[in-house]
């Protein structure tokens, strides 16, 4: 099974579209999936809401309840370079959590931390991008891989206190969001492939309610799931999500006793009436 991950109602949507056979999972303390089928593979699919402790805690129980074999991030980012298009899809080869950091008197110091991808996850997106054939016809957004910058706020301005950070610590980021950061720790503690896709749905330029007024969150958002759709077809990690059966119970069949042919049940456990079959011919009880 995979687990897919959104933040927004637009970005489930999205991933939820290209879904068949959908039905409703709830989690027992509430928090609803929805588990169907995307390319083959099984899915759940699950909506964190805004911000990186809430991506965090969803991601583990995305976890505890499936046991996914790989989970991916499906949704929109802001552009933080002139080049990026709306509509691109930005796949993040690291992830900075850009809030980190220790305060003084003395001022603000930066104390960075970062995950970066699956290597088979990230290799299978590159793989997906250069044969173009992942996004529908008459549809050529470019796919870029690059890191992404996950904070706790909206960045929506070229000059503020946090466009400037962003730009003098983490350079290196060409798009901004609010969930990868937490969504990566979890897969990173629990030791399961991850990867996320953004499409670029404004420029965190101080225009981002026009962007939106535009509708280009639903565009971008539906091309990153695009990609992932692509990315379920291309998996082959072993499934992860069915429990192993219980260790230490033998199967026999048609077992010969005595002069009879009786037959054994097929699994004996520990269930007292299974532990007497040897027995029976010599007319003894278990």
């Amino acid at each position: 099974m995979l687990a897919i991950l959104t933040a927004m109602e637009v970005e489930r949507a999205a991933v939820r579209a290209r879904m068949s056979g959908v039905r409703r999972h709830q989690h027992r303390a509430g928090t609803v999936f929805e588990v169907g089928e995307l390319s083959g593979h099984e899915v759940a699919l699950g909506m964190v809401g805004k911000g990186n402790a809430g991506a965090a805690a969803v991601a583990e129980r995305a976890v505890a309840e499936f046991s996914p074999s790989a989970m991916l991030f499906a949704g929109v980012a802001g552009g933080l370079r002139d080049w990026l298009r709306l509509g691109d899809v930005v796949v993040a080869r690291k992830v900075h959590a850009f809030h980190s950091g220790y305060s003084d008197d003395m001022g603000f110091r930066n104390r960075p931390q970062a995950w970066e991808p699956s290597h088979r996850l990230l290799e299978l997106a590159r793989a997906l991008a250069r044969e173009g054939t992942w996004a529908g016809p008459g549809n050529r957004p470019e796919v870029h891989f690059e890191p992404i910058a996950a904070g706790e706020v909206v960045v929506d301005g070229l000059t503020s206190d946090i466009a400037r950070h962003l730009y003098d610590n983490y350079n290196d980021a060409v798009a901004v969001e609010m969930e990868s950061a937490g969504f990566a720790l979890t897969s990173h503690l629990n030791d399961v492939p991850a990867l996320t896709v953004r499409g670029i749905s404004d420029r965190a330029d101080g225009a981002k309610d026009a962007a939106d007024g535009a509708d280009w969150q639903a565009v971008a958002a539906g091309n990153a799931a695009d990609f992932v759709r692509a990315l379920a077809a291309g998996l082959d990690v072993p499934d992860r999500g069915r429990p192993a059966e219980p260790a230490g119970v033998p199967v026999l069949h048609n077992t010969n006793v005595a002069n009879g042919n009786a037959r054994v049940g097929q699994q004996i456990g520990a269930v007292h009436g299974d532990l007497n079959v040897a027995a029976r011919t010599r007319g003894e009880r278990a």
